[in-house]
């Protein structure tokens, strides 16, 4: 797929308040287009995990937004789930095993935190719970704007690390959209998309995997500077450090069999 991001300056209401900043700062109203990024050549399937990342405003939750119209069958982390009295095992529609590995996956694998509603949930709970609903929905791909901003540090790392294992295992891709790079090399992502603003755009990926070009390139000074290539190798990841069934939670093994089979 090719990838662009342009759109144009609003036509402004000249006001009190915008003749001060202009006289004050010498500048007119912004016309004309702003590109954010322009065919940008992404080779995107299920199971991969690609991450667009850098400041806030350079531009990356408009490309992530522009990259899940051409994806094709995604679903939003973060959309309304609504509230129900179910516990949360009985909630993903999978085989009741399957479903605990999904909850695990995604830092709710405590049993308390199994048998609570959605609506008992703390926050970054919550999160948790919409990525594991996600999952267990079907889709080809999960797209998050702000992945993982909700979190704590050491748990995005952890459910970071376990994304890899998801798209994996699962063969689900995932488009997330970041400012917090403390994640990238537990996330593995097969490609990053880093934003730099004004225009410019640089792609790397992880050796071995599929390529992702870089399109047109606009400097910060303008003009066009023709398609570029960014190829580059991420770190080797080192697997989070363990925090304890309290914090995290997870099953480790199935330890018997009950009224539901095994």
């Amino acid at each position: 797929m090719k990838v662009s991001c342009t759109y144009r300056f609003r036509p402004k209401r000249p006001t009190c308040g915008t003749a001060y900043v202009q006289t004050v700062f010498g500048i007119g109203f912004e016309t004309g287009q702003n590109v954010i990024a322009e065919d940008v050549e992404l080779e995107y399937s299920p199971g991969d995990v690609v991450l667009f990342s850098g400041p806030s405003g350079s531009g990356k939750s408009s490309l992530l937004r522009a990259a899940v119209a051409e994806a094709g069958d995604v679903a939003w982390l973060g959309e309304p789930s609504g509230d129900h009295n179910d516990a949360l095992i009985d909630t993903l529609g999978e085989d009741v095993r399957r479903s605990a590995r999904v909850l695990s996956l995604c830092g709710l694998g405590e049993a308390m935190l199994m048998l609570r509603a959605p609506g008992e949930l703390s926050d970054g709970q919550r999160y948790r719970y919409d990525l594991a609903r996600c999952i267990a929905g079907g889709t080809t791909t999960v797209a998050a704007d702000e992945w993982c901003a909700k979190l704590d540090r050491t748990t995005a790392k952890v459910i970071s690390h376990n994304v890899r294992r998801i798209a994996d295992q699962r063969h689900v891709g995932f488009l997330l959209a970041t400012t917090h790079e403390d994640i990238i090399a537990d996330l593995q992502a097969d490609a990053i998309i880093r934003c730099r603003g004004g225009g410019v755009v640089e792609v790397r990926r992880r050796g071995g995997r599929r390529p992702f070009v870089g399109g047109a390139v606009r400097r910060k000074g303008g003009g066009r500077a023709g398609k570029s290539v960014f190829y580059g190798s991420l770190k080797s990841p080192r697997a989070p450090r363990r925090t304890g069934r309290t914090s995290l939670g997870g099953i480790i093994a199935d330890t018997g069999s009950g009224p539901c089979g095994g």
